[in-house]
């Protein structure tokens, strides 16, 4: 029975991984969240955070301090790693979790129906958490069973917290907290072939992506992403994660192709000194990135004729005016969301509007290029 209700929470996130559309609710435009699938956004989340947080510093008790420090630990791990509440229970915090490399290790390796072993990347200042508990003398009897805690315990302190933050009892369960993990980063453009992967999901639908990616393309994506949220904040607004197919050197600046996971071919031209640094080869794995104000839109199904190497064709999924410029979020078929920010002459040239088809154009000298 327990079995088959785990199966039923998964197959939530699966759902939202293979339905990925935009909502007027998420300005980085990403899905439509499901009326069954209760989630928190990521300010709730971080509410949540820091309701843990007050609580472990208001009581002086060493054994109680030691007790919830324990727990706030379960959480934040659910919360940046999106793992099931039973993994992380299990977790062996000396063997499980490499502080140096900011990595935590996820699954089983025997048995049926069991998730794939797994590496997740978190946050440094997660990992720097663990790790003063981990030098922490007070926790030294705790180490090798430092999340082995009753389940029904821990679900009702989860559960106190939410209810502390002002959310319904049932956003504190800690099935809720991961289901809001992944919504998190498909919110955030990380793909879902990615997502799926990192939440240990089999997902059909998604399986026949394009380009294959080993475990170690996964922790550069996954560590992009955790640099990311630790910074909070960056200019380039559109990213694409794949691999180096060809490489053209010229006398002062080489061209380079890319495969993007969904199989698009993106072109960029940087200098000769960038290749020799970032030491760039045939199937490396590299990052490319495109600031919004240098994505260019034109509307209408027939391909524009232009300059600009990079085109593909996508249907406008959002378009947020503001008083100087305007943002327009366009979808391409696999569901990569491009974001264009354009001048409020631009717009009442364009004409575009939600459900428009449109293309998306920027030149290979508009891209940079990222290795990890």
């Amino acid at each position: 029975m327990k079995k088959n209700s785990e199966k039923k929470k998964d197959s939530l996130i699966s759902d939202l991984l293979s339905t990925r559309r935009l909502t007027r609710l998420n300005p980085a435009g990403i899905l439509t969240i499901p009326e069954n699938a209760k989630c928190l956004d990521t300010e709730q989340l971080d509410k949540f955070e820091n309701s843990f947080r007050q609580w472990v510093d208001r009581t002086i008790r060493s054994d109680v301090r030691i007790s919830r420090k324990r727990i706030f630990l379960i959480f934040m791990l659910i919360r940046y790693t999106g793992a099931r509440f039973n993994e992380i229970l299990s977790l062996n915090a000396l063997k499980d979790i490499d502080v140096k490399n900011n990595l935590v290790r996820i699954g089983q390796t025997e048995g049926k129906d069991k998730p794939e072993l797994r590496d997740v990347q978190i946050p440094l200042d997660l990992t720097n958490e663990i790790n003063k508990v981990l030098n922490d003398p007070e926790f030294s009897e705790f180490l090798s069973s430092l999340f082995k805690i009753d389940p029904g315990h821990v679900r009702r302190k989860f559960y106190e917290r939410a209810q502390e933050c002002g959310f319904l009892k049932e956003y504190g369960n800690p099935n809720a907290i991961r289901r809001s993990r992944a919504i998190e980063l498909l919110r955030s453009n990380m793909p879902p072939v990615v997502v799926q992967k990192l939440f240990g999901l089999s997902t059909p639908g998604l399986t026949a992506s394009l380009l294959k990616f080993s475990n170690e393309d996964m922790r550069q994506i996954t560590q992009y992403y955790a640099d990311k949220e630790s910074r909070r904040k960056t200019s380039a607004r559109n990213t694409f994660f794949g691999k180096i197919t060809r490489i053209r050197k010229g006398d002062i600046q080489t061209e380079v192709e890319m495969i993007a996971l969904g199989g698009y071919s993106l072109f960029t031209v940087i200098t000769n000194e960038s290749l020799r640094r970032l030491q760039l080869k045939p199937n490396s794995f590299i990052v490319a990135e495109i600031k919004a104000p240098w994505v260019i839109l034109s509307k209408g199904d027939a391909e524009p004729e232009s300059s600009a190497e990079n085109r593909f064709k996508g249907t406008v999924s959002m378009v947020i005016r503001g008083k100087i410029t305007t943002e327009y979020i366009v979808s391409l078929p696999d569901g990569t969301e491009l974001c264009s920010l354009v001048t409020e002459e631009s717009r009442r040239r364009l004409g575009l509007k939600e459900g428009d088809t449109a293309w998306v154009l920027f030149n290979s000298f508009s891209i940079i290029l990222n290795v990890d």
